[in-house]
């Protein structure tokens, strides 16, 4: 009890500037420092007492020892003291005075709105206006990545070294158990995981990949739907869907084959018995393209309906290639134990230059909850055979979260609780370990089978160019990538999943102390990239997450895309009575359509609204450039306006949905990425203009549908107006079909018009 107040009069006795340092830097700024001063003075005046006979160097680190964990005890103190959270929340409250509480992604808003600055006070310029807000913590924690957490609230961070179970998990020290697996299933011809990583590519067929264009083809599936096959080397070669699937013509390993109706019973219907087909429809037509290691873009990937789905068959996949990957090695090893002196070693290459196979890529720390318990649970046979996971408790209290700390009376969409279920940070890596009938949680990478990281945990241990600690060279093997949920990214910071996509399958720097008698010849090519399979679910189709899937997807077997077209569009679900007026403008290039849109907007938009008349107008401006770019201009023609962005602080959000509100503001600058975030009700629109069509469809009826929400019984004339281009193809379809979208792009009139609500 003595230490714990000594701790907190110590506490108590900091400066707001002293305690901001400490929770900034984990330690209490030098020139406040009471214990080395006291170091100081002990060094300048030591003590003689009757053991000065001993070494000087021993006391200073016994000292430096005591000092350093009296510095990690008063951060703890300072994270989870009552008072300092008490004084914080204080001072948030006189700023707000907002009863609504406020949600969205930890890692990449709330950080920004502190560094942003306050919109209504002080302008961002535009260069620092284009640094995502997560990314502002870049450099902070440049620690090694595989070993740590990323997350500052659970305390300093420490390196996280596990030697107890080093040796336990290491690949080159362990052989296979004779019940932990059937090896001849995995040496059969006809296994998929045999077919793929033993082909050995040619000269030719790689200069082929390289030089040629891919031919597609295209198949109708029952569940998918359009599919598009393409690939270079292999012409007109699809796939058909199979009505049944048998388990056993799988080729899973032990024990996945007996686990895996188990665990995704859940998501079966009540007539269909999981012995008859333990695969959804949905997840027997995935597994089925996964299983051959051709790469796959799914776009309908929905958190609300089909999320889980997804994610269990793709946890089956990359699970089941660990484990064959894994054995493959543990029988070579006993092979090698028992050969004969100087025979051939060439039989015996089973491994990369690194040993992380699978490096999957999610936007928050529950997605990784989420699938580390899919994990345990497909490898545990039954109760009584419980596996043994290492780490377990850290995980759960890093990654998991506390049900007490959600808001209470939180009305949001449904899409959006179930985007933003659990814990939300977007900051976070860990490698996982699987050996057998064990699994090694927080296993430093050059230890792991398995990586799983969010695209800024990613960006910070890659680092850029120039930067003396950085490190890559464990994506350099990685044979299955999975990016999930890659729209969020498209909310986070696109950028980081750019670069995480231009550093892997790389030749690593150093060996790593690889064995390479045992690496496949593919590795020691560079030829990495041709055998890796990506696996891409997003949400919806965009053009950057299509650039990624054709330009960084090189897989030898070739591509699969699913390409369904919307017939409907989400105008259909606009309520209220309201003139859609489309305008199209007219862009040479996709790189001018920027500068078109800004010039058209201002020179035949804009004008139309300047009239006092026109007032509660609100701008939906998807891209935050554009936003400053427009925010810059209104400012410089004196306009009546207010704006809210991701970056603006809560106080000022109030302000500007006040003002808005009662007319004292004419326009509100209105971004995506803060909708994304927090979904609030904006009322008092009764003008509304789309300067681009919306990331998300379902925001079109969304923000239409808040004109509602201030229904005075008078017969207000509302309006809306979208701006588009050819180069909007895509977000068009999503919004008005298919039919109308090809309706309007080769029409000669530039503007249409839709009525919707009408009885």
């Amino acid at each position: 009890m003595g230490k714990r107040r000594s701790e907190r009069d110590l506490l108590r006795s900091l400066s707001k500037k002293q305690k901001k340092h400490l929770r900034e830097f984990g330690e209490e700024h030098p020139f406040y420092d009471k214990l080395l001063l006291l170091l100081l003075l002990y060094l300048c005046f030591p003590f003689q007492s009757e053991n000065s006979d001993k070494s000087s160097a021993e006391s200073d680190s016994e000292t430096e020892v005591e000092q350093v964990s009296v510095y990690h005890k008063l951060l703890a103190t300072l994270k989870t003291s009552p008072e300092s959270e008490s004084e914080e929340d204080e001072s948030e409250s006189e700023e707000s005075g907002e009863s609504e509480a406020e949600m969205g992604s930890e890692g990449s808003q709330e950080t920004g709105e502190a560094d942003g600055g306050e919109e209504e006070k002080n302008d961002v310029p535009e260069e620092e206006a284009a640094t995502d807000t997560a990314e502002q913590t870049l450099g902070q924690e440049q620690d090694d990545g595989a070993d740590t957490s990323c997350d500052p609230r659970h305390g300093v961070i420490e390196e996280f070294t596990d030697v107890k179970h080093e040796s336990e998990f290491s690949l080159e020290t362990n052989f296979m158990e004779e019940e932990s697996g059937d090896c001849n299933a995995d040496t059969r011809d006809s296994n998929p995981f045999k077919q793929h990583m033993d082909k050995e590519l040619e000269e030719k067929e790689i200069e082929k990949m390289s030089t040629l264009p891919k031919t597609s083809s295209q198949s109708q599936w029952p569940r998918l739907g359009q599919l598009t096959f393409s690939s270079t080397l292999e012409k007109h070669k699809t796939l058909k869907a199979e009505k049944e699937v048998n388990v056993k013509q799988l080729y899973l390993h032990k024990p996945l084959e007996s686990t895996w109706p188990k665990v995704n019973k859940q998501f079966l219907s009540s007539v269909n018995k999981p012995s008859d087909s333990p695969f959804t429809p949905l997840q027997r037509e995935l597994f089925c393209i996964m299983n051959t290691y051709r790469d796959l873009f799914y776009p309908e990937r929905n958190a609300l309906t089909n999320g889980e789905e997804v994610r269990h068959a793709y946890c089956l996949h990359a699970l089941n290639h660990v484990l064959k990957a894994n054995a493959q090695v543990l029988s070579n090893n006993a092979k090698r134990r028992d050969r004969k002196p100087g025979s051939d070693t060439d039989d015996y290459r089973d491994q990369g230059l690194t040993r992380p196979k699978v490096l999957m890529i999610v936007p928050f720390r529950e997605c990784a909850l989420r699938i580390v318990h899919i994990f345990i649970n497909l490898l545990e046979v039954n109760d009584k055979k419980k596996i043994d996971v290492s780490n377990k408790k850290r995980f759960k209290g890093e990654f998991g979260s506390d049900p007490e700390e959600k808001p209470p009376n939180l009305k949001r969409p449904e899409d959006y609780e179930a985007v933003f279920a659990g814990n939300i940070d977007d900051h976070f890596r860990i490698g996982v370990a699987i050996l057998q009938k064990s699994m090694r949680l927080y296993a430093p990478f050059y230890s792991s089978d398995i990586i799983i990281a969010s695209p800024l945990g990613m960006r910070t241990v890659i680092g850029a160019e120039g930067e003396k600690k950085r490190d890559f060279d464990f994506l350099s093997s990685i044979e299955i990538l999975i990016i999930d949920q890659a729209d969020i990214y498209l909310m986070q910071n696109w950028e980081h999943v750019l670069h995480v996509m231009k550093h892997i399958n790389l030749l690593p720097l150093d060996s790593h102390g690889v064995d390479f008698s045992r690496v496949r010849m593919p590795n020691l090519n560079n030829w990495s990239k041709y055998y890796r399979q990506t696996l891409l679910f997003s949400a919806l189709q965009d053009p950057q997450i299509n650039s990624v899937f054709n330009k960084h997807c090189f897989n030898y077997v070739g591509q699969v895309a699913v390409r369904n077209v919307p017939l409907t569009g989400s105008i259909s679900h606009v309520v209220v009575q309201l003139p859609h007026v489309f305008r199209r403008l007219e862009a040479e290039s996709i790189t001018s359509v920027i500068d078109a849109r800004f010039q058209f907007f201002i020179d035949k938009v804009l004008p139309e609204y300047r009239d006092a008349i026109m007032s509660h107008t609100l701008i939906y401006v998807p891209s935050y450039f554009d936003y400053v770019r427009l925010r810059n201009y209104f400012k410089k023609e004196d306009l009546n306006f207010t704006h809210i962005c991701e970056y603006t602080k809560k106080a000022a959000v109030c302000r500007a949905r006040r003002f808005f509100l009662k007319g004292e503001k004419q326009f509100l600058l209105f971004t995506e990425r803060f909708h994304f975030y927090k979904r609030y009700t904006i009322k008092g629109i009764r003008n509304l203009i789309f300067y681009e069509l919306p990331t998300y469809s379902h925001f079109y009826s969304e923000i239409c549908n808040m004109m509602k929400a201030t229904d005075n019984g008078v017969d207000a004339t509302w309006t809306c107006t979208v701006l588009y281009s050819k180069y909007d193809a895509q977000k068009l379809a999503a919004v008005v079909g298919i039919d109308r979208t090809a309706q309007m792009l080769h029409s000669k009139k530039n503007v249409h018009l839709f009525v919707t609500g009408e009885n």
